[in-house]
């Protein structure tokens, strides 16, 4: 007993202090880096802070202007919430669809791998030159219909455009959900497929009937991830669009970013960020709610 402290060895403890001296460096950042900020944020939105400066208390000032008095935070939130919803299905289906065509037997499948998880190691800036060179007045689109004999279009200034090119724009991303889903399919069980090959079950009743309910953790995991990051859209938008069209590409965290750095309204700024950390928290425990009557674990 005289070796143990509130239940531990001492050679627990000493292995416990060890393995928190390993992650201090961790933890240091995610204090001073993340925790912190957060919570100046809070305390930032509810004051008047033109960044050269002290803040000003202003009580609920910010809040009252962004529900009442603001159409671009309206504005903001209608984009991202279109960009969220045709985003995260889309991405979903498509890595979805390679994950299960590329795990089965096909010639060169661990090329087709790399190349098609290859534009994730792309930063995402020269990806975003690329497509604005692609779709841009004088693009290569246009070079092409000029080639043909057609007119030239803008669809980066089209309002109705603007923003299922930036979507199309994500589809560089699908690496990293094919990666996810590629992993789960590979870890389902061998022999489910091999009874319902001996029942005589057809490869669409073996995707729908095992693949699909075997990889509603994944799916969970993959869509929840995805939501979130598509609440963050923000790259894409600053370096193709700006923001335009009349707005139509002017995303939340874009907004964000143009109140703090561009009008100098910090205070401003962490109010809205603080609006978008509920809404990401809201979506998410619905989601999470939901996911309760279709996601199914494997009993262990």
């Amino acid at each position: 007993m005289k070796n143990k402290i509130i239940g531990f060895s001492k050679e627990s403890l000493r292995q416990i202090k060890l393995g928190y001296f390993f992650i201090s460096p961790w933890l240091i950042g995610l204090i001073l880096f993340n925790l912190l900020p957060i919570i100046a944020v809070f305390f930032l939105g509810f004051t008047e802070y033109p960044i050269i400066g002290s803040p000003i208390f202003i009580g609920t000032d910010n809040y009252e202007k962004l529900f009442l008095r603001d159409p671009l935070f309206w504005k903001s939130i209608g984009n991202t919430i279109y960009y969220v919803g045709l985003r995260v299905p889309l991405i979903q289906v498509v890595s979805f669809s390679l994950a299960v065509l590329l795990s089965r037997k096909i010639r060169f499948k661990s090329v087709f791998r790399a190349g098609l998880y290859l534009p994730v190691m792309i930063p995402i800036v020269a990806k975003a030159v690329i497509w604005r060179f692609l779709f841009g007045r004088v693009g290569l689109l246009n070079y092409v219909l000029f080639w043909m004999g057609l007119p030239p279009i803008n669809l980066l200034s089209s309002t109705f455009w603007v923003k299922p090119i930036l979507i199309s724009f994500s589809l560089w991303a699908v690496g990293i959900p094919m990666i996810i889903y590629l992993a789960g399919i590979q870890g389902i069980p061998k022999h489910l497929y091999e009874s319902a090959d001996i029942d005589g079950a057809k490869r669409r009743h073996k995707l729908f009937k095992i693949t699909i309910p075997m990889l509603t953790p994944v799916i969970l995991l993959n869509v929840v991830t995805d939501i979130i990051n598509s609440f963050q859209v923000f790259t894409p938008a600053f370096i193709i669009t700006e923001g335009g069209p009349m707005n139509a590409s002017l995303f939340y965290v874009l907004y964000i970013f143009q109140s703090g750095f561009f009008y100098y309204k910090m205070g401003y700024a962490s109010a809205l960020a603080t609006i978008l950390f509920f809404i990401i928290l809201i979506f998410t425990i619905l989601f999470l709610k939901w996911s309760e009557s279709w996601v199914h674990y494997e009993q262990v």
